[in-house]
């Protein structure tokens, strides 16, 4: 069965949230789609009265803090302008899929979709504007710019907790009972949490072959959990949990165990959904069409263009060298405070495995005694005697890695990526962790933000697979606009 703790299993990372999201859709009834396409609606209107009410708050902040060249504006301009910007702009996001009832790993594709509609609006409305009769403020355009697509972040989080209050007194919310313990079942766990506007509610997962074991939500704190129920779902158990739909999230189960479960489901009136087995290596990009009814899956490899590797070189150096300067005398007080608490250099440098296999030196600010084993297994807990005072602060706040700017402006690593591994690990590598080794180490990335950075990285090959099949320019700008906001948390 699909027990394993590791990513063994063929189905791509993502292809699991797709096939949920269609088969939730397929199974909805009337009433249930009917309260989707209402919560849609209001979402886009929450969307609109953001949008404008944060360009006027742009022209506020604006001409109240005597910005620029003080070009002031007929409020009737603004508000129509607002207007048109903000109708434009949901349909940017429209067209952009931010209105899909489906999520993504730590919600980045959702903040991928809106900056770059943002950024589409954006670019839209500068190039209409050079047609007005109105010279507009490059200071209102920079504040607009900025503040859009924030406050549009932060909208949506306060609309997925108002969906998810609602959820939670009964309304619109289906009972879900999942089947299979493995990866692919912890990921459409994490699906259904994440994804409110969905209205499924994971209740139970079972398992045939392991019970006890917890399941964690892939996300950003280990908050939500749940424990796994050894065996089938039967009528009996469905009953118990008052479940409405069954999940079946085990892409290798066999025919006969399907239809075995199908059969206690159907008895108790619950609907079936099931993720099919799939034959395909992950490094495909795998596309669903609906042809007159039959289900087709088009293949291709995962190809990003050479415009989108010379921005992301242009950016890690352009920002890496800017981050650096501005941060030079931070870094020193650090460098200070590691001088003063313990004996040994300020740095570490560690031998770690980057793009096609090169080795590369990796720097970091020295965060345990000088007579640590620099090649034993990392601390996993802040009480290990081998950390000094000053490094439980560096690694809780991340502060530690900064060094690794000199490593990304010399092209060794870049802003956004995995991990590098150290060369003993890789060494053991399989044909599909081997895969982390396509793109270039990162600073950050979305296993480095998520809970599981408590863990191994090649044991949560999840975060990574997903990031180098959807990596663009914008999800390497959500990335980081993710990092900015949990390290000023201090997570």
């Amino acid at each position: 069965m699909d027990t394993s703790n590791q990513v063994t299993e063929p189905l791509l990372v993502s292809d699991a949230e797709i096939l949920l999201a269609r088969a939730v859709s397929s199974s909805q009834g009337g009433g249930q789609r009917s309260i989707t396409k209402l919560l849609t609606l209001l979402e886009m209107a929450a969307d609109f009265a953001t949008t404008a009410g944060t360009l006027m708050l742009s022209y506020f902040l604006y001409a109240g803090f005597h910005l620029g060249k003080q070009v002031h504006y007929p409020h009737h301009i603004v508000a129509g302008v607002a207007f048109l910007y903000s109708a434009f702009n949901v349909g940017m996001l429209h067209r952009n899929g931010v209105y899909r009832p489906d999520s993504s790993l730590l919600s980045i594709r959702e903040t991928e979709r809106i900056l770059r509609a943002s950024t589409e609006t954006f670019v839209a409305g500068l190039c209409l504007s050079l047609f007005a009769s109105y010279l507009v403020s490059r200071w209102l355009v920079v504040l607009a710019l900025f503040l859009v697509p924030l406050f549009l972040v932060i909208e949506k989080r306060l609309t997925v907790a108002g969906i998810s209050v609602l959820h939670g007194r009964g309304y619109a919310q289906r009972r879900v009972v999942i089947f299979g313990a493995g990866q692919t079942g912890r990921r459409i766990f994490s699906v259904l949490l994440r994804s409110p506007k969905l209205g499924l509610e994971p209740v139970a997962i079972f398992d045939d072959s392991c019970s006890g074991k917890k399941i964690f939500e892939a996300s950003y704190n280990r908050r939500r959990s749940i424990t796994v129920s050894e065996g089938m779902p039967t009528a009996q158990a469905l009953r118990e949990h008052r479940a409405q739909m069954v999940l079946i999230a085990d892409p290798l189960i066999s025919q006969e165990t399907l239809s075995e479960i199908a059969e206690e489901a159907l008895s108790v009136g619950a609907t079936i959904s099931f993720v099919p087995s799939n034959f395909v290596r992950s490094d495909y990009w795998v596309d669903y069409i609906q042809l007159d009814g039959i289900f087709l899956a088009s293949l291709e490899q995962v190809r990003v263009g050479s415009e989108y590797e010379f921005t992301k070189r242009m950016v890690d150096v352009v920002l890496g060298t800017c981050l650096l300067v501005l941060l030079l005398p931070f870094l020193a007080g650090i460098a200070l405070a590691i001088r003063l608490s313990s004996s040994g250099p300020i740095f570490f440098t560690h031998e770690r495995v980057g793009k096609d296999g090169i080795r590369f030196r990796m720097f970091k600010f020295r965060t345990m005694h000088a007579d640590a084993d620099p090649y034993a297994v990392c601390p996993k807990e802040q009480a290990d005697p081998r950390i000094s005072n000053i490094g439980r602060i560096l690694r809780r706040t991340s502060f530690d890695e900064l060094p690794q700017l000199l490593n990304v402006i010399v092209g060794d690593m870049s802003l956004v990526g995995p991990r590098p591994e150290m060369p003993f690990i890789v060494s053991e590598y399989n044909a599909l962790q081997r895969q982390r080794l396509t793109v270039k180490p990162g600073l950050t990335g979305l296993w480095q933000l998520s809970a599981d950075r408590k863990s191994l990285i090649h044991e949560n090959l999840d975060y990574d697979l997903y990031y180098i099949r959807n990596r663009s320019f914008f999800m390497d700008l959500a990335i980081l606009f993710h990092t900015m906001i949990f390290a000023m948390r201090g997570i």
